[in-house]
């Protein structure tokens, strides 16, 4: 079972949507399209769905040319953002409806139904009707009526957006049990690198209707092909800065120098731009092992446990990670510090020269 975009590309009033991609999807697997907001996510969805014709190209399903087929003689299921229920049917009415419509005994259908809830956590209300269960537990019965179909293709988009905090967790990990329950190819919408690492499996960066790079989740993050992969799969997105390349050592804007890894001597010199994640952006009075750079605090942001600082320095603006709530005055003077083997290095057509030589660890690490 496969899904492959052959040249598919997608163009409404003049815009490009969907610049002409080609990718293959496998039986499965779980694949998460990551990209800002307007990146075409959501376009590139709907033209595996057949909601949409393509203007170049070709889709197949199984080798076979379904680009002109209908959704509805297609073998997909769609949750939506915005999930949708019908409201005058029960939980269970709602998960039964496209079982009915296969015309599946009463026996089959009763038997999938459990099946879901059980899967969902939905037994205990499948006597409800929407309006009466609360949010997550409407997003799980919209998520149980697509997964009843048994379908080969399961198109999720921000499924959980929508949702609070504890909700949002709480299905991040249902939804990988239910990928590798279900044997289907999952394709799952989402705006965050953190949500992708999670769920796992194959990742698609997407960038103003491009797909950047595809591969293993794990492999895209900590290999980006370029600085805009890289800045897509980085929460906030990765600080740059350049530098020249001379001999065995590496000179920043200020003047400071600091030793070039073994394996990067051999490099050309030439100018580079090295990129770094927020929690490699180190802060305080003992920075062993760092280059320090002086900098200006421009706001800090709380988020419970740790604090995102941005800063001003060399005419570049970074963010960092640091852990704690600290009391930072905004203006103040601050000492910022960088490992530079924790840096990506880009050549000035943007393209990955060199990532660091040990694992970058995951966001907030």
């Amino acid at each position: 079972m496969s899904l492959r975009l052959e040249g598919v590309s997608k163009i409404t009033n003049g815009e490009t949507h969907i610049y002409p991609t080609d990718i293959e999807l496998h039986k499965g697997t779980m694949n998460v399209l990551l990209g800002p907001t307007s990146a075409g996510k959501t376009s590139l969805m709907r033209l595996m769905a057949g909601l949409d014709k393509p203007d170049t190209g070709k889709i197949y399903w199984e080798d076979q040319d379904v680009t002109k087929h209908r959704v509805q003689d297609r073998d997909i299921a769609m949750v939506y953002q915005q999930f949708v229920n019908y409201p005058s049917m029960t939980v269970y009415d709602n998960i039964a409806s496209p079982l009915k419509l296969q015309k599946k005994s009463a026996a089959e259908v009763d038997a999938k139904v459990q099946e879901m809830a059980d899967l969902l956590q939905l037994t205990s209300i499948l006597d409800r009707k929407p309006a009466e269960i609360s949010g997550g537990q409407q997003q799980r019965c919209a998520m149980a009526r697509a997964l009843a179909k048994d379908v080969g293709l399961v198109l999720m988009d921000e499924p959980l957006a929508n949702l609070d905090y504890k909700l949002r967790e709480e299905l991040r990990v249902e939804i990988p049990r239910l990928f590798e329950a279900s044997g289907s190819i999952f394709v799952y919408a989402t705006t965050e690198p953190e949500e992708t690492l999670l769920l796992g499996g194959n990742t698609a960066t997407l960038w103003e209707g491009r797909i950047t790079q595809f591969g293993n989740a794990m492999d895209v993050y900590r290999g980006p092909v370029d600085e805009t992969t890289a800045r897509v799969y980085s929460d906030p997105p990765m600080n740059f800065i350049s530098v020249a390349k001379e001999g065995a050592v590496i000179r920043f804007p200020d003047g400071q120098s600091t030793k070039l890894r073994d394996d990067l001597v051999n490099l050309p010199d030439a100018d580079y731009q090295i990129g770094f994640r927020a929690h490699h952006l180190e802060t305080g009075d003992n920075m062993d092992g760092v280059i320090e750079f002086d900098a200006n605090l421009i706001v800090t942001e709380l988020t419970g446990s740790d604090t995102f600082v941005h800063v001003d320095t060399m005419n570049e603006r970074w963010i960092g990670l640091v852990p704690g709530l600290q009391d930072f005055a905004v203006g103040q003077n601050l000492k910022v510090g960088l490992n530079p083997a924790n840096a990506f290095y880009f050549g000035k057509d943007g393209k990955l020269v060199a990532a660091p030589s040990h694992d970058p660890g995951k966001p907030g690490e």
